[in-house]
């Protein structure tokens, strides 16, 4: 690698680019003047040894640029992506880099698929509706309703209803009205034999009821060692939470017992018309100690992501990690600026410890908490929350 100045290299641009591109180019040697605390945080040979690798699949010669998804690092080979602080002085303060693409990724247009998937929820609920009010006997209008209440288990039970927009839910809240009342067209129906059509119905609808009360019921069998201090005040709803049907975190090993909440408004919803951070009700809410411990790791500077879109970042944005001495327990995507401990503090149960903010990977403001012993995620338990945890459940604090 050759040290470039950044006037002959560094277009105008964020300072945590330029930042980037410094370090990047500058020989080892010199990597404790541009970047001191990431040397000291990973270790020089370790450091070494990732950018090396790292420069060597991408190419020459290789860029720092901007984009919607974060900084891009480009060469002649591939790109990945970056996040970086600067400090004021133009130093590089902190430093992530993502797994390594062969190619260059495209560009491409992503369809809405907030949109798709809306539309395919409602042209579901729609067919099966009409179905119903078009069952020529009594038998076929059974199977077509145990087909209906299939599809609202799911969609009731799994989709986590208080996070979907207003319309949405009215209109699926709609289509039960609208099947329910075709319940009158009964009288006037033949009894009918249409058995396979009445068994087809019974099989979807046992086995949502199975697939969700699965998710519901899941535990992982590792229970925490004292149950925590539930971390939040008011009304708050899981919209991650209980077994794999139910929760993305159970992929993981560590975080398989995770859960994700946001706040709910008087009016039942997580967020007012606007897509600013504050029209969401979980934003800015005060954060507590779940239980007593020692300080393991704290980020607090570390900016919101814009509600909708993720911007590469580390996954857990600002946090507070806090060891009790048997577990781990972990807190996440909190604001900037409002982590009160640091490294090393000792904390109490009920302490403060920040607010609810959007940083990390998050695509809105919520709280995301789990806890895991030696790698391994413990089913959560909160002092005066009974019950399950599980997705599209209210916690009232």
């Amino acid at each position: 690698m050759h040290d470039l100045t950044p006037e002959a290299h560094l277009p105008a641009q964020l300072p945590e680019a330029q930042a980037l591109m410094r370090f990047l180019t500058a020989e080892p040697a010199k990597w404790p003047r541009v970047a001191p605390r990431v040397v000291e945080a990973v270790g020089a040979d370790t450091l070494e040894r990732i950018v090396t690798a790292t420069t060597a699949r991408l190419g020459e010669p290789v860029t720092v640029t901007d984009s919607p998804d974060g900084l891009i690092v480009s060469g002649s080979e591939g790109q990945v992506r970056a996040w970086a602080q600067a400090g004021p002085d133009g130093e590089l303060t902190a430093l992530l880099i993502e797994g390594i693409r062969h190619t260059p990724p495209r560009r491409r247009r992503r369809p809405p698929t907030q949109l798709i998937w809306a539309a395919l929820l409602v042209l579901i609920v729609l067919l099966n509706v009409l179905t119903v009010w078009t069952a020529d006997d009594r038998t076929a209008w059974l199977g077509d309703m145990a087909t209906l209440a299939a599809v609202y288990v799911v969609v009731w039970g799994c989709g986590a209803p208080a996070q979907q927009p207003r319309l949405l839910r009215r209109t699926v809240d709609a289509g039960a009205v609208a099947g329910l009342a075709s319940v009158w067209r009964l009288p006037d129906l033949p009894a009918g034999h249409s058995t396979l059509r009445l068994a087809g119905g019974a099989v979807l609808l046992a086995g949502a009821a199975w697939l969700l009360a699965a998710g519901r019921l899941h535990r992982w069998k590792a229970p925490l060692s004292q149950p925590l201090l539930f971390p939040l005040e008011g009304t708050w709803y899981v919209v991650q939470g209980g077994g794999r049907p139910l929760n993305h975190h159970a992929r993981l090993p560590e975080q398989r017992g995770a859960i994700d909440v946001v706040a709910l408004g008087p009016y039942g919803t997580r967020s007012r018309p606007g897509r600013e951070l504050t029209a969401y009700a979980a934003y800015g809410r005060p954060v507590r100690s779940p239980c007593d411990g020692r300080v393991i790791s704290a980020a607090d500077t570390i900016q919101d992501q814009k509600p909708g879109g993720i911007r590469y970042q580390p996954p857990y944005g600002n946090h507070v990690f806090l060891d009790t001495g048997r577990e781990i327990v972990k807190l996440a995507h909190l604001r900037p600026g409002s982590v009160t401990v640091k490294t090393g503090d000792a904390v109490r149960r009920g302490q403060s410890l920040g607010e609810v903010g959007n940083s990390g990977n998050t695509t809105e403001p919520h709280l995301h908490l789990h806890a895991e012993r030696d790698g391994v995620g413990l089913d959560l338990r909160f002092t005066g929350v009974s019950g399950r945890l599980f997705r599209g459940r209210k916690i009232r604090t």
